[in-house]
């Protein structure tokens, strides 16, 4: 991903097995990631470094080759330096409290690409219901104007809050992904939070020329109005796309299809 587009990206995340990417490899998806991080689908250098060459095999006579993308929490540099000595990575998101000064040395001295990510409550978790939320407005006609105005607000606050997290990082990182909090992980929660928080955050995004990816609980029954409503720069989804915790051929597929038909209808 480079600079801003019309069109949405797709990255699907928590690739774990060259014989998934064997069947997915003709699709039309713009980023794979491979999560380094503690989690379910945590890979090792050596598995990466696989499904890296065969992308980068199989794709070659059709001239695309996804970007990859290594999803880590706070690592240490000693530890990206031994992870990128074998699996030569694209793109390095961070997921937790890496400091901008950090980001940039990482980027200096691994020419690396680098996502930034704002991990954000949902509702459950914000404990307010109606606060930013991607749900329907009331059907009352008779709906208070100050009321409105306070939930107005509180969006907007929210959204400032997101915003002021990214800001240290404008300079140094490629592009900026929110995802919904995982209390344990960080991300990859495979939740929704609160959609209509985007457009602020997409307009700073866009006025400092970084892409904004969107995250957390996409599905191939709600990208498409994810997509139709705010077009994000991109979409990252992994849970969404499985079965059983197993990454279903059939739900990439759809996915990817809803993703690139809505993005394709304003290009």
């Amino acid at each position: 991903m480079s600079g801003i587009d019309t069109s949405t990206d797709v990255k699907i995340c928590g690739l774990q097995s060259v014989e998934v990417l064997k069947s997915i490899v003709h699709l039309p998806i713009d980023q794979i990631g491979f999560v380094f991080a503690p989690s379910r689908r945590r890979v090792t250098a050596g598995q990466a470094a696989d499904m890296i060459s065969f992308l980068k095999q199989s794709s070659e006579p059709s001239g695309h080759i996804p970007l990859t993308v290594g999803v880590f929490v706070n690592p240490t540099l000693d530890e990206l330096a031994e992870i990128l000595a074998v699996a030569p990575l694209d793109v390095v998101q961070f997921h937790g409290d890496e400091t901008p000064e950090n980001c940039a040395l990482i980027k200096e001295r691994f020419h690396v690409q680098l996502w930034k990510v704002a991990s954000i409550q949902n509702q459950e978790q914000q404990g307010e219901p109606g606060s930013c939320s991607n749900s329907q407005a009331s059907s009352s006609d008779h709906v208070d104007a100050s009321a409105i105005r306070a939930v107005q607000d509180r969006k907007s606050e929210y959204a400032h809050s997101i915003i002021n997290r990214l800001i240290p990082y404008k300079d140094t990182v490629d592009a900026v992904l929110i995802d919904t909090l995982d209390p344990v992980y960080g991300g990859g929660s495979g939740r929704t939070f609160a959609w209509d928080c985007i457009p602020e955050v997409q307009s700073w995004a866009r006025s400092q020329g970084l892409p904004l990816i969107v995250a957390g609980g996409l599905n191939a029954d709600n990208v498409s109005g994810l997509v139709d409503t705010y077009r994000p720069d991109g979409v990252d989804v992994s849970s969404g796309v499985e079965t059983q915790g197993v990454k279903d051929i059939a739900k990439i597929a759809a996915f990817v299809g809803r993703v690139k038909k809505n993005g394709s209808s304003t290009t």
